[in-house]
């Protein structure tokens, strides 16, 4: 996959990185979607690769060429023998090459260099499309807001199939870094991969976050320096930037979308917020803070006037940006395009707030918002305190219908292995922290269902939460 993040642009084609996790229907709508040439695949996923080919033969779709990629040696015999005669082998593929080939660059700079899928949480993945001039500045911008000095020794626990792993495949590669890359994410292999590489940096979604800090103890290795953590993709809670500080990780918190090239903003700190109490000081690091140096602007406005919120830290507005690294647009779909755009600035669907330092704090997603008893109840923010419980690993809320408060906090909730609370008892622990109609009025324990890119997929909660009923009457 790294090397295809250099080889497929300098051949003049676009690269389209799919997700691992998804089914052979989901890679097989993707492939016709993207009108994929050839698709690169591991020896572990060849046959969701073949079934996928298979559906678009059902579907008489052109057909990719299917390029086998083995780094298992004890592996490769085994599934060359199956192999059809239409499937290459990957280094074989190489070695057909032409030595003396010119790299083929970009006539103009806003032409394609990778389509990225979205995760579905709302909706059908999109196809996003990404330019060079976008891919170079954000390349750049992530390595500026990282301070990543040059050697740097990167862990590979954020996908590269994910907004090319969030750009940091360049980037990496412009800081003359060691890329360490692991074919499990687990506990384990994170600390064995930390200890001997002498890791200095990774990136991680929160989830990743919590398996490092639920380790068991004999997966667990002292970190011979302190690592650099970038975390984003949904907002961690303080409770586990606190807990990752005292492991003995830096923390960066970064806040974007597929969209925005992965980081958009950065919550970039000030040295005089090292004097405040732990507490205190993230609380401060949990916003999801300013635009990088290669967005043009970041701004909470009303979505339908347009106008900017008042800096007062309480004014909830939609969270849209405009700059070089924002799309291009959705592929072959000019009507979603033109929505995600319309009043010329990118629309996130995430609602913030604008504190008086400037920085900015998400709230929800507009969809995720709960309006209970006409008070709006920040989902996010709910999460956030139930995650402070020390039983608790996991936590998504979402507004359960209710005949007299049009909607109470439902939450669904993940207990770490080996501990216990009740429902009362997280409800309780709420109390102390929230006002009372923040509060969840019920609380179920199951595990959370994901998208494949590891977040939530709270559409699927609310879709439960329905058939419940209500929990009072009018």
């Amino acid at each position: 996959m790294y090397e295809l993040h250099f080889g497929v642009p300098m051949a003049g084609g676009v690269l389209c990185t799919l997700n691992i996790r998804h089914s052979a229907k989901m890679v097989s709508a993707l492939l016709r979607n993207s009108d994929a040439k050839v698709i690169f695949v591991d020896y572990q996923f060849l046959e969701i690769a073949r079934e996928a080919i298979h559906l678009l033969t059902q579907q008489k779709a052109n057909l990719p060429l299917l390029v086998l990629v083995s780094d298992c040696h004890d592996a490769l015999p085994s599934v060359t023998n199956s192999i059809p005669n239409d499937v290459l082998e990957y280094e074989s593929f190489l070695r057909s090459g032409q030595p003396e080939f010119q790299i083929r660059w970009p006539k103009d700079e806003l032409e394609p260099i990778s389509l990225n899928y979205t995760s579905g949480t709302t909706s059908t993945p999109k196809g996003v499309v990404y330019s060079h001039r976008g891919a170079y500045l954000n390349s750049l911008a992530t390595v500026l807001m990282y301070e990543m000095n040059s050697m740097p020794v990167y862990l590979w626990t954020a996908p590269m199939f994910h907004c090319n792993g969030w750009c940091f495949a360049w980037g990496v590669a412009a800081q003359g870094g060691t890329s360490i890359c692991l074919r499990n994410v687990i506990p384990k292999n994170i600390f064995e991969a930390i200890s001997s590489h002498k890791v200095t940096h990774m990136c991680g979604v929160p989830t990743v976050l919590n398996m490092i800090l639920n380790a068991a103890a004999n997966d667990r290795k002292p970190l011979p320096r302190k690592v650099q953590v970038m975390t984003g993709g949904s907002p961690p809670s303080p409770n586990i930037i606190l807990e990752m500080e005292e492991l003995g990780f830096g923390i960066t918190h970064i806040y974007g979308l597929t969209e925005t090239y992965g980081p958009g903003t950065v919550c970039t700190w000030k040295p005089e917020w090292d004097l405040l109490p732990s507490e205190e000081r993230v609380k401060l690091k949990s916003r999801q803070g300013l635009h990088h140096l290669g967005l043009a602007e970041v701004d909470i406005k009303d979505p339908v006037t347009m106008k900017s919120v008042p800096p007062d830290g309480k004014t909830m507005g939609e969270v849209m940006f405009r700059g070089n690294t924002v799309m291009s647009g959705y592929l072959n779909d000019l009507k979603a395009t033109t929505e995600a755009f319309a009043g010329g600035w990118f629309r996130s669907g995430d609602l913030g707030v604008k504190d008086l330092d400037g920085y900015i704090k998400l709230k929800d997603r507009s969809k995720d918002i709960i309006i209970s008893g006409g008070e709006n109840v920040s989902s996010m923010e709910v999460e956030s305190v139930i995650c402070g419980h020390p039983a608790v690993l996991e936590a998504a809320v979402v507004g359960r219908p209710d005949d007299h408060w049009g909607e109470t906090v439902c939450a669904f909730v993940k207990l770490k292995d080996g501990c216990e609370a009740s429902a009362e008892d997280i409800i309780k622990f709420c109390r102390a922290h929230l006002a009372n109609y923040m509060v969840p009025k019920a609380v179920y324990f199951e595990d959370l269902p994901k998208t494949s890119t590891g977040k939530t997929q709270k559409f699927v909660l609310r879709e439960k939460a329905k058939t419940m009923g209500s929990p009072s009457k009018a």
